[in-house]
């Protein structure tokens, strides 16, 4: 029976400098890993590169209609929130076994709070949403060939230890530091909710 299936992936994104760091609407641009295939990833699931290229050529079609978006916050649904959008994915491409991507971040409310997040450097997760069914093989659960990537998602808790979308250069944190990116963020988040002068978390 399919399911929801949300993978994070281990995520550095490389922001894009001089002409290539902006669309033409000023809106911010990043690049890096959005899946890896033929490996057994962090929720024990091995997803097959013949899988991912079927999907990828799939999911072109959205990319290259501009409308490949992703929310801030994955759900536990296979429909995409538009109230909650982050982000649109302007290119996808291969290296290797890896899945690239160049993902432009809008200029939406979700979108605002991921721009600030970056901008001060909090490592942030991304995340594959898609429905399919699985199937045990030894030690694995393989994704079947039911499987429909639907999108990528920007996450706060990755769910593969240490699965963190930084900016380059910023690595190897410690713990300490990673408390203090937390307490940064709950107060850049805050700020930007709180702006209109209303508050709607209080």
């Amino acid at each position: 029976m399919k399911q929801v299936l949300i993978e994070t992936q281990y995520f550095t994104a490389e922001p894009l400098k001089l002409v290539e760091g902006t669309t033409p609407t000023g809106n911010p641009l990043v690049k890096g890993i959005l899946a890896t295939c033929e490996v057994k990833n962090g929720n024990g699931r091995y997803y097959s590169k013949e899988l991912w290229e079927r999907e990828i050529d799939k999911y072109m079609e959205s990319v290259n209609a501009n409308r490949a978006l992703g929310e801030l916050d994955h759900p536990d649904s296979s429909i995409i929130n538009l109230k909650n959008v982050s982000h649109n994915i302007k290119k996808i491409f291969w290296e290797q076994d890896n899945v690239m991507g160049i993902i432009e971040i809008l200029p939406t409310p979700s979108g605002n709070i991921l721009s600030a997040l970056f901008a001060n450097k909090i490592p942030v997760g991304v995340s594959s949403r898609g429905m399919g069914s699985l199937k045990q093989m030894g030690e694995l659960m393989e994704v079947q060939d039911d499987f429909e990537l639907l999108c990528w998602d920007f996450v706060s808790t990755p769910s593969n230890p240490g699965s963190y979308m930084k900016e380059v250069g910023i690595m190897n944190e410690s713990k300490t530091n990673q408390h203090n990116k937390y307490i940064k963020t709950n107060s850049i988040i805050t700020e930007i909710l709180c702006a209109n002068g209303t508050c709607p978390i209080y």
